[in-house]
């Protein structure tokens, strides 16, 4: 490859240079603009391309103390259309304490696997919290049954602010869309998020979550680990969708569901434990998900079968998110360049 080309493929990084790593943060990566639908395309093609053996995504490693006050993630990951390597990393502090108290870090790394130099190493908060509402949105639009008209978002952290445009992105039909949350600062964030894209669209704000759940096609749930709510399979329609981002959904959904999607069953046997029953086990999977963005497996058979879907985070889409975010960030000479390995 000439300079020209690793120029190309690294803008603002001087050609051949190794010892240096470009670094990203929170500030340089929160300007650039991207829409919904770009991330919906770019995690699908991640999915796709994983599906078709040109990526790769080992199960994740995780550590926590007895106490559980902390838990730390470690992934690694390969994405074979942009021939880049990248590790992500996470770490979460003071589960035991409240929304305010917690601290989470968490950042990405990317190497280009064609000229064997780094690309960047960028905060990850931003590339998470847009790729996790594109994928439940991508689980939504193959998995809710083809009449849904209704969708209940629990939870109004940030993946529940972000969760209602992306479904309505995936799934314009969708014409009442309900909330529940019990922060009011959370409530006029979700508000707002959706003012921003869908301005025409009404949010109901619900105070019975049994009866709004009995009314809901699709159920997102994204609350917090603190939250009282729980969403119990009795309550839930036939041909309903529930998925699970954070917590909102009793064990019941997943475990007398129709038909269990996970996008890495072996993800959600590390990250589900808190949805196994009294003996402590999760029932099998149907289908992951990759199969079904690829057509080759069924999102749904039925219009009225009961559907639990796991999300929880391939990094190859990540990966693909980070690298479309670097690739934006240093075209405009945004970030600082750290002779790291001088």
């Amino acid at each position: 490859m000439t300079d020209s080309a690793t120029t190309a493929r690294h803008p603002g990084a001087p050609a051949g240079d190794h010892t240096g790593l470009h670094i990203l943060a929170a500030s340089d990566l929160a300007g650039l603009e991207i829409s919904i639908a770009d991330v919906i395309t770019t995690v699908e093609d991640a999915y796709r391309t994983l599906y078709a053996g040109a990526s790769e995504n080992p199960r994740k490693l995780s550590v926590a103390p007895q106490d559980k006050h902390s838990v730390s993630y470690a992934m690694l990951g390969r994405d074979g259309s942009r021939d880049v390597v990248a590790i992500k990393t996470s770490y979460k502090h003071g589960l035991d304490k409240g929304r305010t108290e917690q601290r989470y870090y968490t950042t990405l790394t990317l190497y280009d696997d064609i000229t064997g130099l780094p690309v960047a190493m960028m905060d990850c908060g931003r590339i998470g919290a847009l790729r996790t509402p594109a994928v439940s949105a991508l689980l939504a639009r193959e998995c809710a049954a083809p009449t849904a008209r209704s969708a209940l978002v629990i939870g109004t952290g940030t993946q529940g602010r972000l969760a209602l445009p992306f479904l309505l992105t995936a799934l314009p039909g969708l014409d009442r869309l309900m909330l529940a949350g019990s922060h009011p600062a959370g409530i006029a964030a979700v508000r707002e998020e959706l003012r921003a894209h869908f301005p025409e669209r009404a949010l109901e704000v619900v105070g019975d979550l049994r009866s709004a759940a009995g009314d809901a096609d699709v159920i997102v749930a994204t609350a917090g680990g603190h939250t009282r709510a729980a969403v119990e399979a009795g309550w839930l329609r036939p041909g309903a969708l529930t998925v699970l981002v954070g917590h909102g959904l009793a064990p019941s959904t997943l475990h007398r569901a129709d038909r269990i999607v996970a996008t890495s069953e072996a993800q959600m046997r590390i990250t589900g434990t808190d949805m196994a029953d009294d003996a402590g086990r999760l029932p099998p999977v149907d289908t992951e998900f990759p199969p079904v963005i690829a057509g080759i497996t069924a999102g749904r058979r039925s219009p009225d079968e009961r559907i639990f879907a796991y999300n929880s985070g391939l990094v190859v889409t990540d990966i693909a998110l980070g690298h479309h975010f670097a690739e934006l960030a240093l075209a405009q000479g945004l970030g600082e360049r750290v002779a790291l390995w001088r």
